[in-house]
């Protein structure tokens, strides 16, 4: 079925004379005076309709992410799309991580792929798989397209994801074409695996960088994930080669802000070379922090055509779009430059041509609108007009993705609910705010469709008959069901937090209690008393700074120990079955200056704030507050000052806003706004102490070198003092690029030299040699 193939097709146009034509003896050439007709076929149609998807698949679960993968290719086929691309990895899920390396995990793939074919999702539909291959012994990412139950090609990715999130080159390689001498002359060739041949009668198949020429001239590429990013795009080699239709199968996760420069790629890249460009992308948690953000799209010629959404709790969208091909050749030769550089290569790689194109002659994938068995059709009609851009502000990303991500532990848990510490302030309620948006979600697509997935699993973990068709009337209803939350206060805390906590609770329906744990503060002590003969005493009232953080960190752990209680038997209390996971609420900064209790409430089983800035969360609450009026105590939250509540109340600086006289920032000598810059500065920016003073120097140009230096100084000394807390951070949601996660994303020591002895002198000599170190002077 699949040949090598030198060079695309032509059309071809005929022109007969009469029997009776008078043109000059043996001549060919008829007279033009004679009377002639015109037999000619009619130029096949370029007019196509092609479907990409999201797909919320998850590491390891073969049989569901096959289903799935089915489900993708019935619902392109009902469009009648005829070809189909799906997500990177998709068979296996892109987070299998250190689950590559076992060969257990490609032998499965292999068996999920035999299995879809016998089920026919390949059947007159090209199907652009992305899946795990092993080949010659090397691990490759691949993508394997099948037709009527066949493979045309297995295309390995030339480009690893090896930054931030991604080590995609700990378990694959990135794939090198081999020379044409050590092929002898042809392509590579992969030995199918025995229970796929015995099956569908196949041995082995092409295997390399080619594309596919169907018989209607149709060509279709692949682009990969990262190889968009690089600056050697394959899609521009691909364009110059005639590739009409490129489809890109991707593993991209979310990141505040990230999405528009994803989209500007793909629109650029149909801009400057013409062509249809399918992006397909999982989307939802497959089981780790990052959270895969869909927004699958197709583009034409720089204009976006068809596009789904960046969040949403449905486990499977597929988009389709019906083009004209024609449209892409024209745009092609409108442009000189492109003709030039196209026929350029042509040259280069000899008179043929298109070396890397393999004809699969009895693939038909357009097809005609004068066809009258094709009408009435559910086939969407030819784009022509552009999709405006659908890009959410960054501060419905802070709800909607963390939201999502939740629904997807929650569901596939098994756990009956959340717990959630509620303390009243801007963290604790933002985690309580989404689970709110969670909720509204859910209920949203459950009431839309009570028998479809997310309606069983909404019954499911609400712990209602499955066999029914329960579903919550409203978003409260269903965060009574699995959202808990509990106010913690002390002698310490003020009746302002607790009040907001208990409002919003009763905004978001969720079952909430009002608690104190002095009982527990105290036994404590006094074992602590009865061991040492010793009792500690707060600063304010005595004591060294020592007995005053042990006091307020005794506070912070007590709640710990409580919120595991409370989820362990809350459902037993309320007469339910199951448990509930713990929700923590350190945000990003709070991280990264560690400005927090180790083993506190930022220990929990999940933190979906946990990579987003304090700025971020107070622009969600006030967006929160506004979009549903339900929630305007989310507002008066906002605009509170943060404060920890774990000193006593002096009531002689207490405001009525905080409802206390100690707030965060002056408890960490550096603004939430401060921290923002040292953070991004520190990762994204990748400054030490010396370059990130020297950038301050100017972007804080108010302020004297000797403040700046005061500043950058005190950030690197506790950043590295309380490094150690990122060891045991809980797994949090992947949001901000600066994120100090120490687990998978910021890989850096605990242990530091916190005097950053070369560093800080060399900031020292700079401040010394300038001759405005005391602004204040020359002002």
């Amino acid at each position: 079925m699949t040949t090598t193939y030198p060079s695309s097709p032509t059309r071809q146009f005929h022109r007969q004379s009469s029997a009776t034509g008078g043109g000059a003896a043996g001549s060919n050439k008829p007279d033009i005076q004679s009377s002639s007709t015109y037999a000619y076929t009619r130029t096949p149609s370029s007019i196509i309709t092609l479907a990409t998807c999201n797909l919320n698949q998850w590491a390891l679960d073969f049989d569901g992410n096959a289903t799935r993968i089915l489900t993708s290719c019935q619902i392109a086929k009902d469009q009648h799309a005829t070809y189909r691309l799906g997500p990177e990895l998709e068979l296996c899920g892109y987070g299998c991580e250190d689950h590559f390396l076992e060969q257990d995990t490609f032998d499965h793939c292999w068996e999920s792929l035999v299995w879809l074919l016998d089920e026919g999702a390949s059947d007159g539909l090209v199907c652009d798989f992305g899946m795990p291959v092993l080949h010659g012994g090397v691990r490759y990412n691949c993508r394997v397209i099948c037709y009527n139950r066949k493979v045309l090609l297995i295309r390995p990715k030339t480009a690893m994801a090896d930054n931030g999130n991604y080590r995609e080159g700990r378990y694959f390689t990135a794939y090198t074409a081999p020379t044409s001498s050590s092929t002898g002359g042809g392509s590579e060739r992969h030995l199918l695996p025995t229970n796929f041949a015995n099956k569908f009668g196949q041995r082995d198949v092409p295997f390399g960088l080619h594309y596919i020429t169907c018989a209607d001239g149709t060509t279709i590429g692949c682009e990969s994930c990262e190889e968009l990013w690089t600056p050697q795009s394959s899609h521009i080699d691909l364009a110059l080669r005639g590739v009409e239709i490129i489809g890109n199968g991707s593993g991209s996760h979310h990141e505040l802000r990230k999405l528009s420069t994803r989209m500007e790629l793909m629109i650029n890249a149909t801009r400057k070379c013409g062509g249809v460009y399918l992006y397909s992308n999982q989307r939802g948690c497959d089981g780790s922090r990052t959270y895969y953000d869909g927004c699958a799209m197709i583009v034409v010629n720089g204009r976006i055509v068809a596009q789904a959404p960046q969040f949403d709790v449905q486990d499977v969208h597929v988009v389709t779009a019906t083009v004209d091909l024609d449209d892409v050749r024209s745009y092609r030769a409108s442009q000189p430059s492109f003709g030039i550089q196209a026929a350029r290569l042509a040259t280069e790689e000899g008179s043929g041509g298109g070396g890397n194109g393999l004809l699969c002659d009895d693939i038909h994938l357009v097809f005609d609108p004068l066809d009258v068995s094709l009408s009435g059709k559910n086939r969407p009609k030819v784009a022509e007009e552009d999709l405006s851009l659908q890009i959410a502000a960054p501060e419905e990303e802070c709800c909607l993705g963390p939201a999502c991500w939740l629904w997807d532990f929650l569901r596939r848990s098994g756990a009956a609910g959340f717990f959630l510490p509620l303390s009243g302030g801007a963290d604790s309620s933002s985690v309580a705010a989404i689970v709110a948006v969670m909720c509204i979600l859910v209920t949203k697509a459950a009431r839309d469709d009570p028998e479809g997935n997310v309606a069983q699993d909404c019954r499911r973990v609400c712990r209602q008959d499955e066999n029914s068709l329960w579903v919550p009337a409203t978003p409260q209803e269903m965060g009574n069901h699995v959202l808990h939350t509990t106010f913690m206060g002390t002698d310490n805390s003020s009746e302002v937090t607790k009040s907001r906590a208990k409002r919003l609770g009763d905004a978001i329906g969720s079952y909430h209690l009002s608690i104190k744990i002095d009982l527990m503060v105290s036994a404590v002590l006094q074992v602590f008393q009865l061991a040492t003969g010793h009792m500690p005493r707060f600063l304010s009232r005595g004591g060294t700074m020592s007995e005053d953080l042990a006091l307020q960190n005794i506070q912070a752990r007590l709640r710990m120990v409580t919120a595991y209680l409370m989820a362990q038997l809350l459902p037993w209390v309320r007469g339910r079955s199951g448990f509930l996971l713990v929700l923590g609420s350190a945000n990003v900064d709070e991280g990264l200056r560690g400005y927090m209790t180790k083993y506190d409430c930022s220990s929990a089983d999940l933190n979906p704030i946990g990579a987003i800035s304090k700025g971020d969360l107070k622009r969600m609450l006030l967006f929160l507050s506004k979009k549903y009026p339900d929630f305007d105590v989310l507002a008066e939250i906002a605009n509170a000052p943060p404060t920890a509540e774990l000193r006593p109340i002096d009531a002689a600086t207490a405001t009525a806003e905080a409802g206390h006289s100690q707030t965060d920032e002056d408890d960490m000598g550096m603004t939430y706004e401060e921290l923002g810059y040292f953070g991004r500065l520190r990762k994204i920016s990748r400054c030490g102490p010396v370059s990130m003073f020297r950038k301050l120097l100017v972007t804080w140009s108010h302020l004297s070198p000797s403040e700046v230096a005061s500043k950058v100084k005190r950030f690197f000394y506790y950043y590295s003092l309380n490094r150690h807390k990122m060891t045991t951070i809980t797994p949090a949601y992947h949001a901000e690029a600066y994120s100090p996660d120490d687990n998978r994303f910021d890989l850096r020591q605990f242990l530091y030299n916190t005097k950053w002895t070369r560093q800080f002198a060399v900031i020292d000599d700079i401040v010394a040699q300038h001759p405005e170190t005391d602004k204040d002077k020359n002002d």
